[in-house]
């Protein structure tokens, strides 16, 4: 007779969430799941957490877990060996704002919070004040306030083009998409967006106050967001390109 899904679940409560697997002198941490659905045993990479994912179907064994994990490990070192490489926000570290470089320099001793410059050599800094153990933080705080600034403008300016009404912005550290359309009226966004070139960012805005005429992605939605922002494709292609890589920055703070 066979055990109900819960009672199997259960039974596997003690066990780890979390693996090791070494590949080359390399330890590689692997993300234990069970799914309900799987029939097999599965491996992902999510790119944004940088983190290894092995789905277990719901009868599957730790025993088997490691080995299925263990045989794939030079896979697994591969595909992580091919993400782009985390940059933190550090003194000196270089990060994109709306799409133009700009280099985080410290000042500890300056009054304010966070603020942008010309510097000597005409590069753009993105100045940061308060204690070092702060840094990082304050300009995670800066680039989500920007971006909640300017996704608010470009969505409102969409949603009036569109005859539409919109509830709310927020902005989030969405990680499996760029932007949100709830049923209710509020917009969801990747904070990540400002990051992007305006012209990106405004395609995103347009493509979710679309939703709130189409809430699919029909021909007709795709009239409605054309009708707003004729240069959609190049913002598409950019996202395309460049959109996995946006997800390092502030990584490994």
């Amino acid at each position: 007779m066979s055990l109900p899904l819960r009672a199997l679940f259960s039974r596997r409560a003690s066990e780890p969430s979390v693996i090791t697997v070494v590949f080359q002198q390399e330890v590689i941490a692997v993300q234990l799941r069970r799914n309900v659905k799987a029939r097999r045993y599965t491996l992902r990479i999510h790119a944004a957490r940088r983190e290894v994912v092995l789905t277990l179907p719901p009868r599957g064994s730790l025993k088997q877990a490691r080995e299925f994990a263990e045989k794939h490990g030079a896979w697994i070192a591969a595909r992580l060996a091919r993400l782009p490489v985390p940059v933190p926000f550090t003194d000196g570290a270089t990060i994109p704002l709306r799409g133009a470089p700009h280099r985080i320099v410290h000042r500890p001793h300056a009054r304010g919070t966070v603020w942008t410059e010309p510097g000597d050599d005409g590069a753009m800094l993105l100045c940061v004040a308060g204690d070092a153990p702060h840094l990082a933080r304050r300009v995670h705080d800066y680039l989500r306030k920007e971006a909640r600034h300017d996704l608010s403008v470009a969505s409102r300016r969409a949603a009036d083009a569109l005859g539409v009404a919109l509830k709310r912005v927020s902005v989030r550290d969405q990680s499996s998409r760029w932007g949100s359309c709830s049923t209710t009226g509020v917009l969801s966004y990747s904070w990540r967006l400002i990051l992007t070139p305006p012209f990106v960012l405004d395609y995103l805005a347009a493509h979710e106050a679309a939703h709130l005429v189409e809430m699919n992605h029909s021909r007709a939605f795709w009239r409605q967001v054309e009708r707003i922002c004729p240069d959609f494709k190049r913002a598409k292609a950019w996202l395309d390109a460049h959109g996995a890589d946006l997800h390092r920055y502030g990584n490994g703070d």
